[in-house]
This record gives structure tokens, sequence and C-alpha cells, in this order.
């Protein structure tokens, strides 16, 4: 009996995952959307649009940095969604006219996603258009890459990336450009 029961367990789980996967193929939209979602969409689509940078790239730059949540701090103290270090931001809100900037702003949606995008723009304008190589300049500093492009042993044009020599900025371009290419397929 004990036995009997075993296999109708096992079976009517069989079932239930059957279930759930069928459900799921209906639903492929839903589901992705579900794991690659949209937070903070109109300051994102704000910001992207006042600074000339694709929407979906800030996406996910910020999925990738904080997972979408505003209290993120990294081990290096980076801030907020798009973990805007203390220095960049200092920086930026004096380029930007940010009055009272104090560093507990980055905390702040607004503050946070406008100085990103305005970071991804500035290394855009550093950089062309080349999206690979502004992704590793947010990551590492617009001063790695510098010294990467102008070594023949990490770029042989200057322009492009034929080897990053940091692993986490490597592993993280690697991700952000997944992300990227899922989020135009999903939204676009």
């Amino acid at each position: 009996m004990l036995i009997f029961r075993k296999g109708c367990l096992k079976f009517l789980i069989f079932i239930i995952i059957l279930i759930v996967i069928a459900i799921g193929l209906q639903n492929t939209e839903w589901v992705l959307k579900t794991i690659y979602p949209i937070h903070y969409r109109d300051l994102i689509e704000k910001y992207a649009e006042e600074y000339e940078i694709d929407p979906y790239l800030v996406v996910a730059i910020m999925k990738n940095e904080s997972k979408f949540d505003p209290n993120a701090v990294s081990k290096k103290g980076a801030k907020g969604l798009m973990q805007i270090a203390s220095v960049t931001g200092e920086w930026a809100s004096e380029r930007l006219n940010i009055p009272n900037y104090s560093e507990d702003m980055l905390f702040e949606p607004e503050i946070n996603i406008r100085i990103g995008v305005w970071y991804l723009h500035v290394l855009e304008n550093e950089f062309g258009n080349n999206i690979e190589v502004m992704i590793a300049g947010y990551n590492a500093g617009n001063g790695n890459v510098k010294k990467w492009l102008d070594n023949p042993e990490y770029s042989k044009d200057g322009k492009t990336l034929d080897k990053i020599p940091f692993n986490e900025t490597r592993h993280y371009q690697r991700k952000v450009l997944r992300d990227y290419r899922i989020y135009n397929k999903i939204y676009k």
C-alpha cells in the first residue's frame, strides 16, 4: 500500500510539472517578462531619451548592477539602482547642476538613473557608439578602458576590445550584453 502511494505521489508530481511546463509554453512572453522585468520604466525612458541612450541598455545594466534595488550598496560602496560610485556621483552632480547634492541622493531612483544614464552618454561620446566598450567602461571606468584600447595586447584597432584583462569586467560585459539582447527581443 505504501509503495502504491509513493508511486501515485511521484506520478502526481510528474503530471503537475508537465502542466506547469505546458502553461509556461503557452505564456512564454509572460514568463520572460517575469524573469526580465522593467522597473522604473518612466524614469528610464525619460533620461534615455534626454541623453539618447537605448533604454534597454539602461535596463540591462540596472538589472546586473542592483537587480532593481534602489538601496543596493556594492562591496566597493557604489550605491543605488545603477551602482554609482561616490566620486562619479559628486562629479556628475556638478556637471548636471543637481542642487544641494549629497551622497544619500544616490538612493533616490530619479537621481541615480539620471546620473547613470548621463554617464552612459559620456561613455558613448568618449568611445563612439560601441556598446561593448561602453559596458566595459561603465564597470571598469573609462580610464582603464582607454589604457586597454591603447594597448595592442587588448585592442588591435584602438576602438574595440579584443580582450578584457579584468575578469569581473569581462563577465559583467557578457551578462549585460546577454540581458540587453533579451530585453530587445522581449520588449521591442
